[in-house]
């Protein structure tokens, strides 16, 4: 009898501490945003082509353990190449220009293992959002990709949006600010939520501030624990590029994330030219024209 007792007290026990880690486990990812360049003849005469990028921006995207993270300026064939380099690698997203396959995306890449789409669709940084068109005093039309995800291993369910602003339109960019967060404020299940992109403004604009004072969404940055940026988003395909506390490329977060970690990451590589006297020089190189970043977040309980 005492025997059969220790073995239900000790069961009792694993049974409450294995329920115990259960419920005290946290929901923690890795996300990111990323201008990979689009694919175009002027970077191969530079030696900056997609052919030679692709692998280095995949290589880089897998060291650094990116979960979910969102792309601007990809063409179709370019998230393809993408999809191809990184397995258990999933997408969502249109391209700008005719709502299908045509001009660039804002896509959004998620680890399958980890994340389960419920839902997608995408919108134009327009008055009229159903369709492809040019808003305000933009330039380009601009297309912004959403995405309903689940956390397959807590349930935790949440709301991704990624963009890509107007570099011209000063309009175009506030007015799209304020529809993203007409977008977050209004969802029925109000869903916790994340905005990325390439919003070609940096983090002293007016139309930051409109998303970062809202109340709804804070700057990733501005309230990590732990910051890791030791140069501006924007390179040029210029490692040593000079614009260190220019930020165009950010990362958006309702108040249900808690984020531990943020950084701009400065990787390079390195392929070598031969000049007309035969002489071999190392060049450093990026992957893009602009350098991720990327946030370890948890959610708060």
């Amino acid at each position: 009898m005492r025997k059969i007792f220790l073995a239900l007290s000790i069961l009792t026990m694993v049974t409450a501490v294995l329920t115990g880690c259960k419920s005290e486990s946290s929901t923690k990812f890795v996300l990111a945003t990323y201008n990979i360049r689009f694919e175009g003849q002027g970077d191969y005469d530079n030696g900056n082509g997609w052919s030679t990028r692709r692998d280095y921006v995949a290589q880089l995207i897998r060291f650094h353990g990116f979960d979910i993270f969102g792309t601007q300026e990809g063409l179709y064939n370019q998230l393809q190449d993408l999809k191809d380099r990184l397995p258990g690698f999933d997408y969502i997203g249109v391209g700008r220009s005719d709502g299908k396959q045509e001009g660039e995306f804002a896509a959004i890449f998620y680890r399958t293992d980890m994340f389960e789409m419920l839902d997608h669709g995408d919108f134009w940084l327009s008055t009229e959002t159903d369709k492809p068109n040019v808003g305000w005093d933009a330039a380009l039309p601009r297309v912004c990709t959403w995405g309903k995800f689940r956390v397959k291993d807590s349930g935790f369910t949440f709301i991704y949006y990624n963009l890509h602003m107007d570099h011209i339109g000063v309009v175009a960019r506030a007015e799209s600010a304020k529809l993203i967060l007409k977008k977050v404020t209004e969802n029925p299940e109000k869903l916790p939520a994340i905005l990325s992109g390439d919003f070609n403004i940096n983090q002293h604009n007016e139309s930051f501030a409109l998303i970062d004072n809202s109340g709804i969404m804070s700057d990733a940055y501005r309230i990590a624990d732990l910051k890791y940026i030791n140069n501006g988003t924007y390179n040029a395909f210029n490692p040593a590029s000079p614009s260190a506390d220019e930020r165009i490329d950010h990362i958006f977060l309702t108040k249900d994330f808690h984020i531990y970690k943020y950084g701009v990451l400065t990787d390079v590589y390195y392929s070598e030219t031969v000049d007309a006297e035969g002489n071999k020089t190392r060049v450093a190189r990026t992957p893009s024209d602009h350098f991720p970043v990327m946030v370890s977040v948890e959610v708060k309980k």
